[in-house]
Formats: C-alpha cells, structure tokens, sequence
C-alpha cells in the first residue's frame, strides 16, 4: 500500500512508519511526505530516508481553497492508496476529501467522541477522567469527527500535568498508527457509515 503522510512537526509519527515500512511483511511503504511548512524535522526525517518531499504554506496562496487543491494535487501525483495525517496541523478542505475520501486518516490524543479539537488533553485533564488515550480516526468534513478506526486507552495519573499526560498519549499514539496502517495494508478496509470493517 502506498502510503503518502502530512507533517508539520518533529515527525516522530512518521519516523514510526518508516520503521515499520522497512519489513516487507508491514504491507506499506511511504511514497512521498507533504508538509505546511518548510525547514521542519518531518521533512529532513524523510529526506534521510530518500522520501521525496513536498511543502504548501498556505500563506503563500490567494485563498484557503488554492492551497487545498494544490496539497491535493501534490499528493495524488504520487498515486497514494492512502494519506495518513501524522501530526499534520491543518484542516483540509473540500476539494482534498473529494480525492481522498475514505483513505485519509488521522491521530487524535483523546478517546474520540469525547475531548475533539487542538486541546484533548488539556480538556480531558480539566474535565477529571481517569482513563483518556488516542485514536486513529477516518478524516472527514468535520474537526476529529469521522469514523473511528482504532483506539487504545491510557490512564490519567494522579500526578500528571498536560505535559506528562500528552508524552504518554504520544507514545500509545505511534504504536497505535503503525498498527493500524499495517492491518490496513495487509486486510483491507470498507467503511458503512460510521463503522469502519476490516477486510475487502
């Protein structure tokens, strides 16, 4: 499976998945890495792997909608069988999901439906739970809404703070990815709705 992943960070998700892509058994290899800026350690993790790479700056298009279609068509030059958004920042828009609908996934670092958006650790600290923990999730038209593909919990210490919480969540988070690619690339996947079923 051809796998194109979004970065706008230190990468440490996608240096998982270029792990994991090194056995041949994995199913997936990584095609290409897209960013939304330029000169991030995402792009020179993938550079050292020999990953072509690709950045839009959505500053340097006219409208919002410019720069979607331009990130769509970046990576749909590489023929990907998925986009995988591994700490990618940006929401993307409507002409991105018509092309890549139902093979574009994402991370989120709370047990979706509960805690969506930019803070879910944050929020789930504030709100007392005792276990929160990431997903993998179906991108769609909503923020962190789409199906849910996979999930692990992590419990909440007494002791934690946002900081604490979130490095474990992250950890949980890249063993979660690499798995759930990995079962999508040798299994297959049909969505119905909201439940996503494994197997062609």
């Amino acid at each position: 499976m051809r796998l194109v992943v979004l970065v706008s960070g230190t990468g440490t998700n996608l240096q998982a998945l270029l792990r994991a892509c090194a056995d041949d058994a994995y199913g997936a290899r990584v095609v290409a890495v897209g960013a939304d800026r330029h000169g991030i350690a995402g792009l020179a993790r993938a550079e050292a792997a020999d990953v072509p790479t690709f950045a839009h700056r959505v500053a340097d298009y006219a409208a919002r909608a410019d720069w979607d279609r331009a990130l769509a068509d970046s990576c749909a030059a590489f023929e990907p069988d998925m986009v995988v958004s591994a700490g990618f920042m940006k929401l993307a828009g409507a002409t991105f999901l018509a092309r890549f609908g139902g093979r574009f996934i994402n991370t989120h670092p709370s047990l979706l439906p509960s805690f969506p958006g930019m803070h879910g650790v944050r929020d789930a600290l504030e709100y007392g739970v005792k276990v929160t923990g990431c997903t993998v999730f179906m991108v769609d038209a909503g923020v962190d809404s789409g199906p849910v593909i996979a999930q692990a919990a992590v419990p909440v210490r007494d002791d934690d703070d946002e900081a604490s919480l979130h490095e474990r969540i992250k950890r949980a988070e890249r063993s979660l990815l690499v798995d759930t690619v990995g079962r999508m690339a040798r299994e297959r996947w049909t969505v119905q709705g909201r439940k996503l079923r494994f197997g062609s």
